[in-house]
């Protein structure tokens, strides 16, 4: 029997080479049954009872389907300890709920993200995509770029649809960075009792700036999407503002920073794949579909989704008592040998590709998942037809068990 000799709640383990910890979830796919870890301490919050890695492609699409039993709204799906109540405030979006709640602001918000709504922002993304690559090129190589394409399309594409001015797209970065950052020192801070208080004003200031937005969109609405949330209604139901707070600071998770990461993860996979650029650059407008979905199987932008049983289950053999936390991670999912033959090669036209970069099926399947295909496939595009010489190198990443995150990228040509 394989005796595991590394924690995955610890700090350490998410700062080791990315091929040291794929070798660890190897050996976890291996064990005849989940493996159970303790839940590190947090002055932030409550230290709970610990949680089952789930980490074959099977378990977490079973999971995945049976909301009802593995359930988003006991504590929360985006941390492994349950969220204290001052967080929820702003952090209680429908990422951490269950149905009936989830199923109603889904409805709500829903019909801003469908194939037919994304596919007409195509112009927009490709005016966008345009303008960073030419700011790319006058820049020249030697800059940073997370900072000058990376992180820039999809954070203008989410703050255009809300209708927030482009004087506010960098705050918003800034504070979207400290959400999202993870054990990372660089927008965290060293302390943890430090990074819980950034947590919640981050988000504090984030969800006021959106509900000042709605405020001044109730009285005079216009076509962006802050005001159809505000004045939306589904069987006579309308979002409150702290609703439509939350909701935003979801938008910045799921809709600019796992696209930023994909983006940026995307040159890098080229750069070190010389064979598998050249085959795409051989046919950009016939590949590029199989590529976006390769780069967000490989990358895998968010790393883990939580879930707690809401009565005694077994799944694959493994009986799990109420209350339990399964903690769901796609990374390793996303490399499932069972699944994916020669899972660490970066193959472009590998078919079929159920990769779980997007969540798996079932009510919680990410709902910008459209948009996030549109953005990276047209920034590519744009990209490699005119400077198809690009090469990034060696990425600076971000140090968190959440999010796959490149923080930094140099480039030249």
């Amino acid at each position: 029997m394989d005796v595991i000799d590394f924690d995955l709640s610890a700090r350490e383990f998410w700062a080791q080479p990315q091929t040291e910890r794929a070798a660890a979830f190897e050996r976890l796919r291996r064990l005849d049954t989940p493996a159970f870890f303790t839940e590190i301490e947090l002055p932030w919050a409550p230290r709970g009872p610990g949680y089952y890695a789930l980490v074959r492609h099977a378990d977490v699409v079973a999971a995945s389907r049976n909301a009802k039993v593995f359930s988003s709204g006991q504590g929360g799906a985006t941390t492994i300890p349950d969220l204290p109540e001052d967080f929820v405030e702003y952090f209680g979006s429908m990422i951490n709920m269950d149905d009936p709640k989830h199923a109603r602001l889904r409805r709500i918000v829903s019909r801003a993200f469908t194939s037919t709504t994304v596919t007409n922002l195509k112009d927009q993304i490709g005016d966008v995509s345009t303008r960073l690559v030419d700011r790319l090129v006058e820049n020249g190589p030697g800059g940073d770029f997370v900072d000058l394409v990376a992180a820039r399309l999809p954070l203008k594409i989410i703050c255009d649809l809300m209708g927030l001015p482009e004087s506010e797209h960098q705050y918003v970065l800034d504070r979207s960075n400290i959400i999202l950052s993870g054990f990372d020192p660089e927008y965290a801070g060293e302390d943890p009792t430090e990074t819980g208080m950034k947590l919640l004003n981050a988000g504090m200031e984030l969800q006021q700036l959106v509900q000042d937005l709605a405020a001044a969109r109730e009285k005079t609405p216009t076509g962006d999407l802050t005001s159809a949330l505000v004045h939306g209604n589904v069987d006579g139901e309308r979002l409150t503002m702290q609703e439509i707070g939350s909701f935003f600071i979801l938008l910045l998770v799921a809709g600019n920073e796992t696209t930023r990461h994909s983006i940026a993860s995307a040159l890098h996979l080229l750069t070190v794949n010389p064979d598998v650029r050249a085959h795409l650059l051989a046919d950009l407008d016939g590949r590029l579909p199989g590529a976006v979905e390769e780069i967000v199987r490989l990358t895998t932008p968010v790393i883990y989704m939580r879930r707690k049983l809401t009565c005694d289950f077994e799944l694959n053999g493994h009986r799990y008592r109420e209350g339990d936390k399964v903690v769901l991670y796609y990374c390793s999912a996303n490399v499932d040998e069972d699944v994916f033959t020669d899972p660490y090669r970066f193959d472009i036209t590998r078919d079929p590709n159920p990769h779980l970069g997007f969540g798996a099926a079932g009510p919680h399947f990410c709902l910008g998942a459209h948009l996030a295909r549109l953005e990276i496939h047209v920034l590519l595009g744009e990209l490699l037809r005119r400077v198809p010489q690009i090469e990034a190198g060696d990425p600076v990443r971000l140090h968190s068990n959440f999010i796959n995150g490149v923080k930094h990228l140099s480039y030249s040509f």
